[in-house]
């Protein structure tokens, strides 16, 4: 029956036409409707859904107007003779025998890691207490589609969707250049910036130059999963070294090392910050012992207790620092931006290898992006964000500190969590999944930590970073105390 194939969600945050055109094309798409089969009429459709005939009758001109339906002096709208259908002979295909033994002939396993792992449907939660997630409530969505609007416009039509090759938004690029980079006291030269799909790829891209089979690497235990798998899969020789409240330390242990990955300002997941002296002396030992450092200065401009320390690039006076950026935690993570600065060679080799996985980033986004930034939309974001988080801080440390609960370290100049240790008896794992059922969330702190063979100790298993990045002052109190208790009730 026709009309089973129509009705709306008023649920999924999709406006009225635009559902209407969705399922109209879907059903045109799928020979549900054929060439030349009439449709309901914009009264007919209207009633049925329970929306107005206008809106009907806009959503039908804009599908005219793309050639999926045409209109007929006084016999209705009908599916376009010329309309994109499917081809029938794969309607219907039966299913197919998987006759391949597939484990067999994949050659490298990606599954399987160790990762950090967030709910899709966080926000469904009274208390999400997750890290690196845009809170709605403080982002300007109206200037967001401005800048939108803008980069599609005619002006821009070329630059946003022509093939750029291996180049990136020359826009966007001279923004991070002229303004982002400065902030942390860096200076680059166009060429030598590259636009990545966010700080992860930017640090997969510098660790499949840098970190082949063999290469001697030395990481922060705990640290961000993703690059320890990275380089574990690329065949690096990995080896960790424990922070202490200073972030990494400087010691002979680095001594053999080729290339070294840290967060300097902000320690992910600790949220420690090496000082001024450690970060020299950890240039000194690069000079020394002839090794690479990348910095990944993820988070730098959340900083609202005091300002953040010097980027290790900005210090270096030998170019041997590879500097990881990223948008991800002053715009929005699914905006998928970060940037990699490095010497000219680098950046020409990283140019290449992106450009045989993705060619360039989406034109649309970069362009979109660039204006965010220079319309200083991003400035303003940043003063409302270190606002909120300011003010979520201090509710934060106050619940912890009646809970009883103890921070291993709280953020020295900002930042959007703590990270905590329960007693030694909780498997935070554990803790986690017992908090989701009174509608809690928390990141256990496992997967942050390298596993024994390769750290030579058992991982702890009591960790868990709490942040206050995604969840407003005032639920932060209840939340805090709703962990306490569950932790108490699992007491042995």
């Amino acid at each position: 029956m026709k009309d089973a194939l129509f009705h709306l969600n008023p649920l999924d945050g999709v406006g009225l036409q635009a559902q209407i055109r969705e399922m109209l094309v879907s059903a045109i798409l799928s020979r549900r409707l054929m060439p030349g089969e009439a449709v309901p009429s914009t009264r007919g459709m209207a009633d049925q859904l329970g929306v107005s005939r206008n809106t009907v009758t806009l959503a039908y001109q804009a599908l005219v107007a793309d050639g999926y339906l045409e209109s007929r002096d006084r016999s209705g709208y009908f599916v376009g003779m010329q309309a994109p259908v499917g081809k029938a002979g794969f309607l219907n295909a039966r299913s197919e025998v998987d006759a391949v033994d597939w484990g067999a002939r994949i050659g490298m396993r990606y599954s399987g890691g160790v990762r950090v792992e967030k709910p899709l449907n966080w926000r469904e939660y009274t208390y999400p207490f997750v890290y690196g997630q845009a809170d709605p409530s403080l982002f300007n969505h109206s200037d967001w589609r401005d800048c939108a609007r803008q980069a599609l416009g005619l002006r821009n039509f070329e630059a946003m969707a022509g093939d750029k090759g291996r180049a990136d938004d020359p826009l966007l690029v001279d923004y991070i250049r002229a303004r982002s980079l400065p902030r942390r006291g860096v200076l680059a030269q166009s060429e030598q910036i590259l636009v990545a799909l966010g700080a992860q790829n930017a640090l997969f891209l510098i660790a499949q130059l840098l970190c082949t089979r063999g290469a001697k690497v030395v990481i922060e235990d705990p640290t961000y999963p993703d690059l320890r798998e990275t380089l574990l899969r690329l065949g690096a020789n990995v080896s960790t070294l424990p922070v202490d409240e200073n972030g990494m330390p400087v010691d002979e242990r680095l001594a053999d090392a080729d290339v070294v990955f840290v967060t300097p300002s902000h320690h992910a997941p600790t949220t420690a910050t090496m000082p001024l002296a450690r970060r020299r002396a950890l240039l000194e030992a690069a000079e020394k012992h002839d090794f690479i450092i990348v910095e990944d200065d993820y988070d730098f401009e959340m900083g609202f207790l005091q300002r953040p320390a010097p980027a290790l690039k900005s210090l270096d006076p030998s170019g041997r620092v590879v500097y990881v950026g990223s948008f991800s935690k002053s715009l929005f993570p699914g905006l998928r931006l970060g940037y990699l600065v490095a010497p000219v060679p680098v950046i020409r080799e990283a140019r290449a290898l992106r450009s045989l996985v993705l060619r360039h980033l989406p034109g649309h986004t970069q362009r979109t992006a660039a204006y965010f930034l220079a319309l200083g939309h991003h400035d303003a974001l940043i003063r409302r964000l270190r606002s909120a988080f300011s003010e979520r801080r201090v509710a934060m440390q106050s619940a912890l500190e009646l809970a009883g609960l103890n921070k291993v370290s709280a953020p020295q100049f900002g930042g959007a969590n703590f990270w905590i240790a329960a007693p030694s008896y909780i498997d935070t794992t554990v803790l986690a999944e017992r908090l989701r059922k009174r509608d809690v969330l928390i990141e256990p702190g496992a997967p942050f930590f390298a596993p024994e063979e390769l750290s030579g100790v058992h991982p702890p298993k009591n960790f868990m970073r709490v942040a206050y990045s995604s969840i407003a002052s005032e639920k932060i109190p209840q939340g805090i105390e709703i962990i306490a208790d569950t932790i108490s009730a699992m007491k042995v």
